[in-house]
């Protein structure tokens, strides 16, 4: 069901029983921690249950013992209508995808539109059509951050300033459009960073009919704020230029499920070698070819962690604080002040590890119990993962 922020209100929150409480932030990735307080959508309090004022809870949900998680964030999607993809011809996908842990997306451009607009009017039209759209219409109350209008040539300054007024605050991504070069690109990157748009580029070899090669050379003349796909959508560039573009620039890595899973591992071990691991963020790049994947964030986690030799709290704030961060979201991370989005997961039934950042290790998916967004209970046990171990439960309300 999609939900309405602007008439929903949660009230205070309280999760206790908390057995393990991740931060997704890289610098201390586990909490000291049994339970977390919420007010009207944001986190007030966390500590331990008994130094927390949790009178007048208007709903509370008891953990169980089972893994509290910031939400996790898809950062790169590509929405078109509603909860529908015509890519796929599938309906409920971004709910779908909650199920799968899945809190914030973003969008990195609205490019399955059929008969896309490719003038600059339509584009911007498109852009801000989208925005406006996905800010009133939240599928499963998924929080999808939309309207990212692919560049074309002919585009000048004030196209950018005209989309940052009207509340567009991201690009698609670069090389999908008819704008393929690096002085272009660089161009209007800086046009766009100038009026507060965060950009995104393709890389890797073409996707859809349109799209085409976007290497080293045009990635780091662009210099956009993301490498997006940097294990490409799906085709990956040589090892040697994936090294190139880690060390040339300090821009997000962006790690897909819909790319070359070896380049990813390549990848994670650049970025870790650099001990620049708070460059490495994680997006699904669906709809595509291959689908839609409502466990995609949380199979690039386990596959990352398991593969990658990643310990499985650091995978997770790949998915979560490090992504809040590059793209200043008020989301990804369980600290005070921030969005009370949470994911409450333990290891699956029958898994032969012994909890579940073990059952992350050794390549499982954990079972979602329960998603919360903005202080508000949004499902119960998932319908996509496995069955949690322990699942929560809301003891009042």
């Amino acid at each position: 069901m999609a939900h309405d922020a602007a008439v929903e209100t949660a009230g205070k929150l309280v999760i206790r029983n908390i057995g393990l409480m991740l931060s997704g932030a890289l610098e201390r990735p586990i909490l000291d921690a049994d339970a977390i307080v919420a007010v009207d959508g944001r986190i007030t309090a966390i500590g331990r249950l008994e130094d927390l004022d949790v009178e007048g809870a208007d709903t509370i949900v008891d953990a169980h013992g089972a893994t509290v998680a910031p939400g996790l964030i898809d950062s790169h999607v590509h929405p078109v209508a509603g909860d529908w993809t015509p890519r796929q011809s599938q309906l409920n996908w971004i709910e779908s995808s909650m199920h799968g842990g899945v809190t914030t997306m973003i969008s990195a451009g609205e490019v399955h539109t059929p008969g896309r607009a490719r003038d600059i009017v339509g584009l911007k039209a498109l852009a801000i059509t989208a925005q406006r759209a996905y800010t009133n219409f939240r599928p499963g109350g998924v929080k999808l951050h939309a309207g990212a209008p692919v560049i074309e040539q002919g585009m000048v300054e004030s196209d950018f300033a005209e989309l940052a007024q009207a509340g567009v605050s991201l690009l698609g991504e670069i090389g999908l459009g008819g704008v393929k070069d690096g002085p272009t690109g660089r161009k209007m990157v800086e046009w766009a960073r100038k009026h507060g748009i965060q950009s995104t580029i393709h890389t890797g070899g073409p996707s859809i009919p349109g799209s085409g090669l976007i290497d080293k050379d045009v990635v780091l003349e662009c210099d956009a704020d993301i490498v997006g796909h940097i294990n490409g959508g799906h085709t990956a560039l040589p090892d040697d230029q994936i090294k190139c573009i880690c060390e040339g620039c300090k821009r997000g890595l962006e790690l897909v499920h819909n790319g070359n899973e070896r380049s990813a591992l390549y990848t994670l071990r650049i970025a870790r070698e650099m001990k620049e691991l708070e460059r490495v963020i994680l997006g699904t790049d669906g709809p595509a070819g291959s689908g839609v994947q409502p466990l995609g964030i949380l199979r690039m986690v386990s596959m990352l962690s398991s593969l990658g030799d990643i310990p499985a709290e650091t995978a997770f704030c790949f998915a979560t604080g490090n992504t809040a961060r590059m793209r200043k979201l008020d989301c990804g991370l369980i600290e005070v002040g921030r969005v009370a989005d949470f994911v409450i997961m333990d290891k699956a039934q029958h898994s032969p590890a012994n909890s579940l950042l073990d059952s992350v290790r050794l390549g499982d998916l954990p079972g979602v119990g329960m998603v919360i967004i903005d202080g508000i209970v949004r499902s119960g046990r998932s319908r996509n993962t496995p069955p949690a171990t322990r699942v929560p439960e809301i003891v009042a309300r």
